[in-house]
């Protein structure tokens, strides 16, 4: 009898110690395929779309590659995430369109996204504020001409964005560029909070009620209302160190990234 319970808490050790070599080996394993040098691990991608802005224009010494400041690839080191910045300075909704239907660097980019966001739309307002000559009734004017073809363009982008790919996308509002001592800042606020930013807003809703899912916005505009001069460079337009870690910001929790 003696001998019997002798030998089962030796049988009863021996896997205890088995057991425990097993799951150290699977640990082994895994940390060997997913941190070693032959990771076999699939990455995690945030493909962004956009303009400038999302390029990180005149964060650098110059403006041949992306920043690396830029929201897209704080993003991606605050979440873990590899970054496809897709952004190109001076971009519109028409260009972005054409290229997520016809460049096949921007469809395999979207298509292998987890994530994706998308910034478009400032070059459209800035082409329509040129036209306008510095004229309130004519930037007016000019706003109501362009907003159509803006909204248009944006609801094909996320359409074709969702026929590549079923990864959550965030959509950026528009933050008004100008300082609060220009003499624009206050038109500004008045034309994208009443109507540029409200429209594109019902634009993401009308495709929600269609079953387009897994769409979210980031208000950029009250991120950076009333902060232009933190958040917004000097002489310029284009977000600071500090507006892109706003941006990032926004673009996380939108995503519930943080």
């Amino acid at each position: 009898m003696l001998k019997g319970i002798i030998l089962r808490e030796e049988f009863s050790n021996e896997k205890i110690i088995n057991n425990n070599f097993c799951f150290n080996f699977s640990k082994y394993y895994v940390f060997n395929r997913c941190y070693g040098t032959e990771c076999k691990c699939k990455e995690i991608t945030c493909s962004t779309l956009g303009d400038s802005i999302t390029f990180g224009y005149n964060l650098g010494v110059n403006n041949d590659h992306p920043s690396k400041v830029a929201f897209p690839y704080i993003i991606g080191q605050d979440a873990n995430l590899r970054v496809r910045d897709l952004g190109v300075p001076g971009w519109r909704t028409d260009q972005l369109l054409f290229s997520i239907k016809n460049d096949d660097t921007y469809r395999d980019a979207v298509r292998h996204a987890d994530y994706v966001t998308l910034d478009i739309g400032n070059n459209d307002l800035l082409q329509a504020l040129k036209a306008s000559n510095g004229d309130s009734t004519k930037l007016q004017q000019s706003v109501g001409a362009m907003l159509p073809v803006l909204l248009k363009n944006l609801s094909d982008s996320i359409l074709e964005i969702r026929s590549l790919t079923d990864a959550p996308i965030v959509v950026y509002n528009i933050y008004n560029p100008f300082q609060t001592t220009d003499p624009m800042y206050a038109q500004g606020n008045f034309l994208l909070s009443n109507i540029i930013n409200k429209n594109i807003y019902n634009s993401v809703n009308a495709l929600k009620a269609i079953g387009v899912s897994n769409i979210v916005i980031a208000d950029a505009f009250s991120t950076f209302y009333n902060r232009q001069s933190t958040y917004v460079r000097q002489n310029d337009i284009h977000p600071t160190i500090e507006g892109q870690k706003k941006l990032a910001e926004i673009g996380e929790d939108a995503l519930n990234l943080d």
